[in-house]
């Protein structure tokens, strides 16, 4: 008799697809059969990147370009309503006659759009902006338009003038309130932001309300638009095409009609786990109001989703809602806007800190609080920015932190001008000298620029020194190569790839503010496309720094590159390295007799590395698992040599052996190594302890270094070896052993949150404002008041660290990857044959071509996979 239940899902939009996404990565589907019913006659779609639908067409929105899920157990019905829901019969019927039991339904029925009873609202050429039928219909009434207007002036208003605006028609918007995006923005910023909008050639009209739809009657029955009708104003604002964008309400029909709670206002009331008043019932998104409150939304729709999911496979699961952050940030028609926190200062005794740029269309609003002593000092509670909204990453953290603000808050909204930044934009003649250190002007800067064609800040540096000693110039660098792009007609996108306009640091601070741990939910809410080979290594980093999860997991697999995807260091004749882990490299005689017995057996080439460890060189991909037991079972770990993360902290033998050595330099290396073992990063991460100023350790060339004194240890940071080497610099001195961990934990997190995909170190350094002495002030005086919070995230890496070889080995599914021939796994193949080479045994190219650097099927071999 079978045991699986049923469970419907009522709405295929964004939320009801995110439900169905998490049950299947949770294994619902190892219990319920899952049926979804869709009223839209196409599959799920990205409903927030509407408005380039036009753009890019309805198949680059689908979230399911096939038209169904992959996992059979997921049947997917469209263009079908729910008529009813019979509680108990415990059935839905459809439109179609089908009537479908179930032993848990989900409603994410979703909102539709407000139309007020305004007269003329059901004449031709009168839309909502909703789907992409809507679109559709809009943009065939646009060929013969000649000009449109958006009775609304919120977010989903504004998008559609900018609908309208791209269609090519002349596009008004009309909102009834005093300023645009009136729940978001503050007058001051409303202002600016129409100054923006009317500034494209859009027309804006606030504080105005709509008294009819005027029409032509052309036919007797009203006919098509000719007009907007004001109160209060006897001249029609002549339109031929009508959008309504006035708000949306929640769809609680069904939930109605069976006699589930809904909310005073609207919306199907759910408690914490989001069941309805019916147990065997839940509600998510727009159509759902836990405790009487419509959230608006997809983010907290999603975070609904989950929870709903994580109860379903558990039905003792700690998860709720307990409200969600409404904060937004989004680029309107060009216009970067961003609100967040108290952003009209509701808070008693909050305060408001303003700039504003009215030339410039700059608009920045923070709102503060004096804490009472013994605390003292301003919180942030909210901001609004419009015209700029690069700081939205910072600021919004500093709001659910609570953390302190520096001694002058203003200095977090005022332009990089007014430190020097922006001085290349404002009339610096050619000769004015922008690199004091190496007397590089201006007009220099600008020549090689053009002449040698550089298009990133490298280049220039490496070209005329600029920016190499001090670093205190290379803002006004960055400015001036933006500056020659654009002259040139080139395009600056600071954007990682193609598929997203955010850089690495804007990406980091959307997964810790949303807490996204699926590449598909950051690329739908921040990105476009399906990704690449840049920005899905990076994103699985990302990934990996805040959530510490294992990278071969099922939601991070398929974004690593060939090194982190199998754990080893592909070669050059398509074999692989392994490097265990030697903290410090100090190393006991029967290990040591391990590995020299692994090399044998496994017939590999060893090397004793410039970072203190033996790599073994010539693994074949199948045989990776079973090296790794090998070192496992004997204490070994792995190194990370494969993985943008640290690789080693050397060390000298310090004052355990060494008649010069002040302090235990071994000891400190192996508790530094220790600690920061598989700790991802933007680039790998290498340190080194010397136990005196001989510096034998060589730790002023390593991204940290550490040099004994007689009082305690140096610190010094932001050097590398390479292609272009660097020599760190001392970032504090004569610190304890205590103190050191502190300050290096937050100075390896600040660099992980910030620096670019790819950056090491010192490239880094070279990207800050004001340089070291910048990095000294947040991370040594804690001048942001971060120093806590990057802390506790350091903290939580130590805690959550585990080996990866070792989770690999323990995992059947993730040890089915490790097959060099997908037709004969783990069978050696006779086409294969080992040759010594001057360098020791090595395995060579395959028969007939050389080795792939994924999975193959060997030469002459019969396929047993289907395999393409």
């Amino acid at each position: 008799m079978s045991t699986r239940k049923t469970l419907v899902v009522i709405g295929n939009g964004m939320v009801g697809h995110r439900f169905v996404q998490a049950s299947v990565e949770r294994g619902v589907t190892e219990r319920f059969d899952i049926v979804v019913v869709g009223e839209e006659p196409r599959a799920a779609y990205d409903r927030v990147a509407l408005t380039s639908f036009f753009e890019v067409g309805a198949e680059q929105l689908s979230f399911l370009p096939e038209g169904e899920y992959d996992d059979p157990r997921v049947r997917l019905v469209l263009d079908t309503a729910v008529t009813a829901i019979d509680r108990d019969a415990r059935t839905v019927s459809l439109g179609t006659g089908e009537v479908i039991g179930f032993d848990v339904a989900v409603m994410a029925t979703g909102a539709a759009p407000f139309v007020p009873p305004v007269p003329g609202k059901d004449l031709d050429n009168v839309f909502v902006y909703r789907t992409i039928e809507d679109l559709e219909a809009i943009r065939e009434a646009a060929k013969s338009a000649k000009a449109g207007v958006v009775i609304g002036g919120g977010l989903l208003g504004l998008e559609a003038a900018n609908a309208l605006h791209q269609l090519g028609i002349e596009a008004h918007v009309v909102e009834m309130a005093p300023r645009l995006m009136a729940v978001q923005v503050d007058d001051a910023g409303g202002a600016t932001l129409k100054r923006h909008i009317e500034n494209l050639g859009l027309g804006v009209h606030t504080s105005v309300l709509t008294e009819r739809i005027v029409g032509d009657d052309s036919d007797g029955t009203g006919g098509k638009v000719s007009g907007l009708k004001f109160k209060d104003n006897d001249t029609p604002l002549d339109v031929d095409l009508v959008i309504f964008s006035a708000g949306i309400r929640p769809r609680d029909q069904l939930a109605r009609d069976c006699g589930i709670e809904v909310a005073e206002r609207g919306g199907v009331l759910v408690n914490e786990r989001l069941q309805t008043s019916d147990p065997a019932i839940y509600a998510i998104g727009e159509c759902a109001a836990p405790a009487g409150k419509m959230y608006g939304l997809v983010a907290p729709g999603y975070q609904m989703a989950e929870i709903v999911a994580d109860h379903l496979v558990s039905a003792g699961s700690a998860a709720a809602f307990e409200g969600a952050d409404m904060s937004t940030k989004l680029k309107l028609l060009g216009v970067d806007v961003a609100s967040f926190g108290d952003a009209f200062a509701t808070t008693p005794g909050a305060l408001e800190l303003v700039f504003a740029d009215a030339v410039g269309g700059v608009y920045k609003k923070l709102v503060v609080l004096e804490r009472d002593e013994p605390e003292g000092g301003f919180v942030l509670l909210g901001g609004v920015l419009v015209g700029d909204a690069s700081a939205y990453g910072i600021l919004r953290p500093m709001v659910s932190s609570g953390m302190t603000l520096p001694e002058n808050p203003e200095e977090l909204i005022l332009p990089a001008a007014r430190a020097g930044g922006g001085a290349a934009k404002i009339g610096m003649p050619d000769e004015a000298v922008v690199c004091s250190c190496n007397n590089i002007t201006k007009g220099s800067i600008c020549a090689t620029i053009d002449d040698k064609g550089c298009a990133d800040l490298p280049c220039v540096k490496s070209c005329t020194k600029a920016g190499t000693v001090c670093g205190s110039c290379v803002p006004i660098v960055k400015n001036l190569l933006a500056e020659r792009l654009e002259a040139s007609g080139a395009v600056v996108n600071k954007g990682i790839c193609e598929h997203f306009d955010l850089t690495r640091q804007e990406l980091f601070d959307v997964i810790a503010i949303h807490g996204f741990q699926r590449f598909d939910d950051i690329v739908t809410a921040h990105g476009r496309g399906r990704g690449c080979d840049i920005c899905k290594p990076a994103v699985a980093s990302i990934l990996a720094s805040q959530f510490n999860g294992h990278v071969l997991d099922p939601t991070t697999a398929n974004l690593q590159d060939t090194n982190d995807a199998y754990l080893a260091n592909i070669q050059r004749n398509g074999t692989y390295s392994v490097v265990p882990r030697i903290p410090g490299g100090e190393i006991t005689p029967d290990k040591l007799i391990v590995i020299g017995e692994v090399a044998r057996d496994f017939n590999l080439y060893t090397k004793i590395t410039g970072g203190q460890r033996i790599d073994l060189f010539g693994a074949r991909m199948e045989e990776l698992p079973k090296i790794w037991k090998r070192l496992v079972d004997a204490g070994f770990e792995s190194g990370h040599a494969y993985g943008k993360s640290l690789r080693t902290v050397k060390s000298c033998v310090g004052s355990t052996w060494c008649r010069y050595g002040v302090q235990d330099s071994v000891q400190m290396a192996i508790d530094l190594e220790l600690r920061y073992r598989g700790l991802r990063s933007p680039h790998k991460l290498k340190g080194g302890v010397s136990g005196c100023a001989r510096e034998c350790a060589e730790a002023r060339g390593k991204d940290f270094g550490v040099i004994a004194t007689e009082k305690g240890w140096n610190l010094y940071v932001c050097g590398n070896g390479g292609a272009i080497p660097a020599h760190a610099q001392l970032l504090v001195s004569d610190v304890s052993g205590e103190d050191l961990v502190r300050y290096l934990d937050r100075f390896l997190m600040y660099y992980i949150r910030t620096a670019d995909r790819l950056q090491r170190t010192s490239t880094w350094l070279g990207t800050i404002d004001g340089g070291l002495d910048r990095v000294r002030e947040i991370v040594v005086d804690d001048a942001l008041g971060l120093g806590a919070e990057l802390e506790a995230e350091m903290a939580r890496h130590v805690e959550t660290y585990f080996d990866e070889w070792k989770a690999t080995i323990e995992d059947e599914e993730k040890l089915s990857r490790f097959v060099s021939f997908v037709n004969a796994p783990g069978v050696p193949d006779p086409n294969i044959s080992f040759a010594d080479t001057e360098r020791g045994p090595m395995v060579p190219a395959m028969a007939g071509g050389p080795v792939s650097l994924g999975t193959t099927i060997p030469v002459g071999a019969p396929s047993t996979a289907g395999v393409k």
